[in-house]
């Protein structure tokens, strides 16, 4: 994953500074946009990177859980980065609604085009991955971002060539700014989800504790918590009562079991002796 988005990285770089260059040269805000939005992507990328190759870092003594879940601070920052991106935008889109500047849409076609080719192999690269991890999806939407921002750029910079509408550019790069407001949002409350240990979207923990009770021996349980590590790393921790202390192995399996069929990989349960339950409450 690290080499796919070095390459995205490489061939992001480039095109920033050309895409630059074209909307100074034709005064487009959609191309300048586009441009400045391309370059929070080089940072994402670069953050994503990075985040991915400490996240391999063993663990240690202080950190027994390595450094897994850099890669959700990465999508964070990613996501705060794409919320201020999409503001600058509605600004720069609402000033210039009010004073038109000329455009031009030939020169903005142009790069505009080029950019659009060149996201959609950046998106192609990193799709497959996007779904299954946080980090990436954060570098996946800014590319994805990008990708719209061309798709706008070439319909402003077509409807510029053959109405000479200048107010197309603001528009349509203002109706991109919400689009990806809408992305960024969801990106950093998931990041957020995981940071605050909240379940998964996709797994309710009653419905795991429910499941559960189904064990047969095991009469009681109490302090069950479901959270996310980091992508792909879901964990639970719980207590059980049982009576039967020869049944505590086989009971530790099938709940093993249980959660499993949850996506639920990493379990600590407790096991406690109802006997012993029952004492340790009558000395409180």
């Amino acid at each position: 994953m690290s080499r796919r988005l070095g390459w995205v990285l490489v061939i992001t770089s480039a095109f920033m500074v050309a895409e630059l260059v074209g909307g100074l040269v034709s005064g487009s805000l959609a191309l300048l946009a586009d441009a400045g939005h391309m370059f929070s992507d080089v940072g994402a990328l670069a953050l994503s990177l990075f985040a991915i190759r400490l996240a391999r870092r063993p663990p240690t003594a202080r950190r027994t859980y390595g450094y897994a879940r850099v890669e959700i601070l990465a999508a964070l920052v990613n996501g705060a980065t794409l919320l201020l991106v999409a503001g600058l935008i509605l600004m720069e889109a609402w000033d210039r609604s009010r004073a038109p500047v000329e455009i031009d849409g030939a020169v903005m076609l142009l790069v505009a085009s080029i950019g659009l080719a060149v996201n959609l192999l950046g998106a192609f690269v990193l799709h497959g991955h996007a779904h299954a991890n946080l980090n990436v999806r954060g570098a996946y939407l800014h590319i994805l971002g990008d990708l719209l921002g061309s798709v706008g750029a070439i319909a402003a910079g077509v409807i510029v060539l053959t109405t000479g509408w200048t107010l197309a550019d603001p528009i349509i790069s203002a109706l991109i700014a919400v689009l990806i407001l809408v992305s960024a949002w969801k990106l950093v409350r998931e990041a957020a989800d995981v940071l605050m240990e909240s379940a998964p979207s996709h797994i309710d923990p009653n419905d795991v504790v429910e499941a559960l009770r189904t064990i047969g021996g095991l009469d009681d349980i109490h302090d069950v918590h479901v959270w996310t590590l980091t992508s792909g790393f879901i964990a639970l921790s719980g207590h059980g009562v049982i009576d039967d202390p020869k049944q505590h192995m086989r009971i530790l399996e099938d709940v093993r079991a249980r959660v499993g069929a949850f996506g639920i990989e990493h379990v600590t349960f407790q096991i406690e002796l109802r006997e012993l339950v029952q004492l340790e409450k009558q000395d409180r």
